[in-house]
């Protein structure tokens, strides 16, 4: 296996605007539009070399999404951005009924998702939007890890046709995948083997599962680390194939424990094969106002918590 390193560190929004500037390039359907968030969104680029494929609609994010749903019937391929809490939970309804249930080529790109959003606090760190994007029929669901997997999400959704929310975030964050590592949306990422547990991480997590895998090495635990960066649709067999070697999991993620990756995962080892599996998540709660690495070790989202539910989960087999 490839070991994984850290190349510096970069946030994943700005993943996102180097996709974007390059659909701008080579896609001439792509449009975008934004609800008063260019820098936050980095759509500076994309609105200053296509102002006529850009629209700023500014702080109306239900008009955004009806906006770029119309857009689909002449053939463009919208993406919205905006901060994921206003890009699901305040437009939820528009969402369902004009790009969900009519099954628009809209997607819907929210950064500043989870805790990490740090010191705007609670009303603004939604931690229920996987949940909520996850259970509409027909759309796809994607939280990647870190700059490299987030453009290469980007210029892949533009290829795919159908409704997709992608979900990324405000700080920088370690950038360790390869920039030429193939995104294939609905395939999990197999980053390090191991036989007594698997780790499936998403988001910012996965970074801090592969720091887990080394120190439960160390402890004398052979960990298995996924990458899913797709949420929806999951890899069932890749998940499959390594409980049949480790027989039990630790999910972790950025996100409320109840409706995320780690239900997901629940649902296809009760349907195939029953195994023990510890969540790492935030339990049942809305955040605070903190710096991301505040939160993330206030509600144990990080490598020492993996490792305590690792040793937790292999005790359990």
């Amino acid at each position: 296996m490839k070991k994984y390193t850290n190349t510096g560190s970069k946030d994943t929004r700005s993943g996102f605007g180097a996709g974007m500037t390059e659909l701008g390039q080579k896609n001439e359907k792509v449009v975008a539009l934004c609800a008063d968030l260019i820098g936050s969104l980095k759509f500076d680029d994309f609105k200053k070399n296509h102002p006529e494929r850009f629209f700023q609609i500014g702080i109306a994010e239900a008009n955004m999404i009806g906006i770029a749903a119309g857009l689909t019937i002449g053939g463009k391929i919208p993406f919205t951005g905006t901060f994921a809490n206003f890009s699901t939970g305040r437009v939820y309804d528009q969402i369902r009924q004009s790009v969900a249930y009519s099954d628009k080529n809209v997607k819907i790109c929210a950064s500043h998702a989870g805790l990490t959003l740090g010191e705007d606090g609670a009303t603004h760190q939604i931690l229920e939007d996987i949940g909520l994007m996850k259970m509409l029929p027909g759309m796809t669901v994607i939280n990647t890890c870190d700059y490299n997997q987030t453009k290469a999400a980007t210029l892949a959704l533009a290829d795919h046709h159908g409704p997709a929310y992608l979900r990324f975030g405000r700080p920088v964050v370690p950038n360790f995948m390869p920039a030429d590592e193939p995104f294939v949306i609905g395939k999990a990422i197999l980053l390090s083997e191991g036989k007594d547990v698997t780790i499936i991480a998403t988001g910012h997590l996965v970074w801090e599962a592969l720091i887990a895998a080394e120190a439960l090495e160390a402890k004398g635990i052979s960990a298995e680390v996924i990458n899913i960066h797709t949420i929806k649709p999951l890899d069932e067999e890749a998940i499959l194939k390594s409980l049949a070697k480790t027989k039990c999991v630790v999910t972790a993620e950025e996100h409320n424990i109840l409706g995320g990756l780690g239900e997901s995962v629940a649902r296809v080892l009760a349907l195939n094969t029953p195994a023990p599996q510890e969540f790492v998540a935030v339990n049942d709660s809305f955040g605070e106002s903190g710096t991301p690495a505040q939160l993330m070790d206030k509600y144990k989202l990080n490598n020492e918590a993996i490792v305590a539910a690792a040793e937790k989960v292999v005790a359990r087999k």
